[in-house]
């Protein structure tokens, strides 16, 4: 299969490039792959909002500069971060001209939330469900562009370079180029191949690497796994981010119910166990500090009085208030028994963002030409070692829209046709005989890096944890070479490698500093720079 423009995932930065692309070139084909429905994205689970500066009159460009820079710990590019919060109000502006409902006041104005690190009202949402309602406007605007389409159930394999020319390529080879895709096709259990000169890269997050998560399970970091084989850029893997406050239910493993930044913003607090309001014990800010403050606060507390989780305090917050805002929330926690109005909020965290993934410049390229990166896959330079609250789906807009900008000048260059790709070659291979062999190491995967490489790491647990995953990836890898493909080994396999590359980052880190915290280096040493990988 032949397309003009490949996207990868269909979430906020995969939808704006393909809608963007399409309406530019209404004769040239956009196809958008995703390997389970197009709804099921990061994206969608996005609780809090987009945080932008709407109200000129107590807000500015500088302010939300300067709260990113100060959570970024020192890492942010500056330039990357200016140009993100300038211009994503206009992308902000066009979000509402495709259909997103974002919630007013009975003036009119756009209702602003605050979340920690913010140091005013900027933050605009959709209740507490803003990623689905992004997600359900940027797919109704899809529709009306007839050269754009959608294959749900395509589980992309790998990215295809030179490598599978015959050439050899490396991390020093110059000129890497992408020329498409392998595709698992669910539909057929068959492997096809996609070529096109334009792929982008919008496969989002990695958070499946650990036992608890607010990611949806296809978050298995993909994208990231896909550009390391290619032998393309990744840096900054150590810092993930792991959201404070997911909800606590006894016995739930995997995806983790969101406790959004924005219910600390409308007055929450978080109590330990024994209903002590403990944040001002960590930072002046309190309960509004940025997430990687407020996490290591509630991990310290838990393991002070030997609790999995502390309490989240709504019971101030009018009932009628809590209700409009986060109904989302309040049916949740009604669902398994908690009246927000009498019982506090059981909360731990769980892992949420990756700050790192794919290095990309200003425009979104890659270091592999004609494959751009965009959304929470990539690194582009805005987060840097912390990601201020809602920030992520203002920098796949923006982003999104760069690399449409720049891919419109390269399309022509990319002379995929002209070349003779070859067709995936899965002869010698056979069915896997048991899938424990899968589902045992996935296990093992999120064990290792839940225990050795969560909030707070020590040399010694980074050690043990890399011996383990070489020995996993030895043994997936040889499961792999006699496997036909499916879709959990894929999974697994990337899995591996962007556990790897996490730990990596971490091991060359020698200083704590923001979502990285190694007791071992408790302060911030001479700046160690982006680790790219």
């Amino acid at each position: 299969m032949q397309t003009d423009f490949l996207v990868i995932g269909s979430g906020v930065a995969g939808l704006t490039f393909a809608i963007k692309a399409a309406k530019q070139f209404p004769d040239k084909k956009v196809l958008v792959l995703t390997k389970t429905h197009a709804d099921e994205t990061n994206t969608k689970y996005a609780q809090g909002g987009v945080a932008g500066v709407i109200d000129f009159k107590n807000d500015s460009f500088e302010k939300h500069i300067e709260d990113t820079l100060i959570a970024g710990a020192g890492l942010c590019n500056p330039k990357v971060v200016e140009l993100v919060v300038k211009e994503g109000v206009d992308r902000i502006r066009e979000l509402i001209e495709w259909g997103t409902q974002f919630d007013k006041e009975q003036d009119g104005d756009f209702k602003l939330g605050k979340e920690g690190g913010h140091s005013e009202f900027r933050i605009l949402h959709h209740k507490d469900v803003t990623g689905q309602e992004i997600e359900r406007a940027l797919l109704a605007a899809l529709n009306h562009y007839k050269n754009i389409e959608i294959l749900n159930h395509c589980f992309v394999v790998d990215l295809i370079t030179q490598h599978h020319l015959g050439y050899l390529v490396t991390k020093s080879t110059p000129g890497i180029e992408c020329y498409g895709v392998y595709v698992f096709n669910q539909h057929n259990q068959k492997i096809e191949t996609i070529t096109a000169p334009i792929t982008l890269l919008a496969t989002g997050g990695n958070g499946q690497v650990y036992r608890s998560t607010t990611n949806p399970s296809i978050a298995t970091g993909d994208g990231v796994a896909m550009v390391y084989r290619a032998k393309g850029r990744i840096e900054n893997m150590e810092f993930i981010q792991f959201h404070p406050t997911a909800l606590y239910e006894p016995g739930v493993r995997g995806q983790s119910f969101l406790i959004t930044e924005a219910v600390r913003g409308d007055g929450g607090i978080l109590r330990n166990v024994n209903g002590e309001a403990f944040m001002e014990r960590y930072d002046e800010r309190k309960d509004l500090a940025p997430r990687d403050i407020v996490a290591r606060a509630i991990d310290n507390e838990m393991k002070i009085t030997g609790t999995e989780f502390v309490y989240l305090d709504v019971r101030h917050i009018p009932t009628d208030k809590f209700i409009e805002h986060f109904p989302n929330i309040y049916e949740k926690c009604k669902s398994i028994g908690i009246d927000v109005s009498k019982d506090m909020i059981p909360v731990s965290p769980a892992a949420h963002y990756s700050c790192g993934g794919i290095k990309t410049d200003e425009w979104g390229r890659t270091s592999i030409d004609y494959l751009y990166a965009a959304g929470e896959c990539a690194s582009t330079g805005l987060h840097g070692a912390n990601r201020l609250a809602s920030n992520s789906l203002l920098e796949a807009m923006v982003f999104a829209h760069r690399c449409y900008v720049d891919a419109k000048d390269q399309i022509d260059k990319n002379k995929v046709e002209q070349l003779s790709i070859p067709e995936w070659n899965a002869s010698g291979t056979t069915h896997p005989k048991e899938m424990i062999l899968i589902t045992q190491s996935l296990k093992e995967v999120k064990q290792l890096m839940s225990d050795y490489v969560g909030i707070v790491r020590t040399n010694t647990r980074l050690v043990r944890a890399m011996k383990r995953i070489d020995l996993l990836w030895e043994e997936t890898e040889s499961l792999y070479e006699t496997s036909t493909v499916s879709p959990q080994l894929c999974e697994l396999r990337n899995l591996i490698t962007v556990s790897y590359l996490i730990v990596k980052g971490a091991h060359f880190r020698k200083e704590s500093r923001g979502l990285h915290f190694n007791t071992d280096h408790p302060e911030r040493a001479v700046l160690v720079q982006n680790i790219v990988l």
